[in-house]
């Protein structure tokens, strides 16, 4: 009998795999100069990206998480990477991504990663 069950619903389960949204993307990176959390060209191309990924998977929440270097005052730091988060974040509504999608998480300051840069960063993870 539970055999029968599993062959009767086959097509159910496949029809809600193939309409099912796509898997949620690894998280974006945008980058930053030191002390600015202003959005170059292109970094507002990836944010571009990333507004395009979110609209594609509409049930996921997008959650913003924004990073500064270590070089500096823990507090502007954590100001600066508040500050990049938000603008991102704005972007994305331009964009078109609903604003109660998305969450914004300042990280700080973290410690310099291979390349300077990669600490000036606000990742975007769609899906958490």
């Amino acid at each position: 009998m539970r055999r029968r069950s599993l062959i009767a619903a086959a097509p159910v389960l496949l029809a809600a795999a193939c309409t099912s949204a796509p898997p949620a993307p690894p998280p974006i990176a945008v980058f930053f100069t030191a002390d600015s959390a202003t959005l170059d060209a292109e970094a507002q191309a990836v944010v571009r990206g990333a507004a395009e990924a979110a609209k594609a998977r509409p049930g996921l929440d997008v959650v913003v998480l924004g990073f500064a270097g270590p070089a500096g005052g823990v507090a502007y730091n954590v100001a600066l990477s508040e500050a990049r988060a938000q603008h991102v974040a704005d972007m994305l509504v331009r964009e078109g991504v609903a604003r109660g999608r998305i969450r914004i998480s300042p990280r700080g300051p973290v410690p310099f990663e291979a390349i300077a840069t990669e600490s000036r960063r606000v990742e975007i993870r769609i899906g958490g």
